[in-house]
C-alpha cells in the first residue's frame, strides 16, 4: 500500500484518512428545503455541519462502512443535491475511483431531471475526463446514486455524499 499523505511540516492542512459513501431521498408537502433535511436525515448526516469540498481522494485513504458522525461535527463532503416537483423524475449521485499508479483518487458528482441509468453514463464521462486531464488511469469506477419520483403536491430531493473523515 502506498504511504499515506502528509502535511507539510508546521501547517495546519487536515488530511482525510478515511471516508465512506451516502445516499437518501425526502419527500415533503411543505418545500424542498424540508425534503432536502429528510433526504440528509435519512443518508445519516442531517445533524452534521457540511462544509463542500472538491473532489480529491488523497493517498492511503480508505473507504469505511457508514460511520456515525457526532452531531454539529464540521463534516467535509462532495455532496450531489437534485430537487423538484410534483410528477417529476429526479437522480443524484457520485462516481469514485482509485488511480491505478496508487496516487489516491477521485470522486464526482452529478444530478439530472431524469433516471439514475442517464446519470451513471454521465458521472462515467465526468470520472473518465477527470482521468483524461490529468493523463491517469483509473481502476473500477464505483457509483452511488439515488432516484426519485415525486408525487403530486409534493416537493422531493435526492442526494448522495462522499464523506471525509480523520
Amino acid at each position: 500500500m502506498p504511504a499515506r499523505a502528509q502535511a507539510p511540516e508546521g501547517t495546519l492542512v487536515p488530511i482525510p484518512t478515511r471516508f465512506f459513501v451516502t445516499s437518501g431521498k425526502g419527500i415533503n408537502k411543505t418545500s424542498e428545503l424540508n425534503a432536502f433535511d429528510l433526504a440528509l436525515l435519512q443518508a445519516g448526516i442531517g445533524d452534521c455541519n457540511l462544509v463542500s469540498v472538491s473532489s480529491v481522494l488523497p493517498i492511503g485513504i480508505r473507504q469505511v462502512d457508514r460511520q456515525k458522525v457526532p452531531r454539529g461535527a464540521i463534516t467535509h463532503a462532495v455532496l450531489a443535491r437534485y430537487g423538484g416537483g410534483e410528477g417529476e423524475v429526479v437522480s443524484a449521485g457520485i462516481a469514485y475511483g482509485f488511480r491505478t499508479d496508487g496516487q489516491g483518487g477521485y470522486v464526482a458528482e452529478g444530478h439530472v431531471h431524469g433516471t439514475q441509468r442517464s446519470l451513471k453514463e454521465f458521472l462515467r464521462w465526468r470520472m473518465e475526463e477527470i482521468a483524461h486531464f490529468r493523463g491517469v488511469e483509473l481502476r473500477r469506477i464505483h457509483y452511488r446514486t439515488e432516484e426519485l419520483s415525486i408525487p403530486m403536491d409534493h416537493y422531493g430531493v435526492c442526494i448522495a455524499a462522499c464523506v471525509f473523515l480523520p
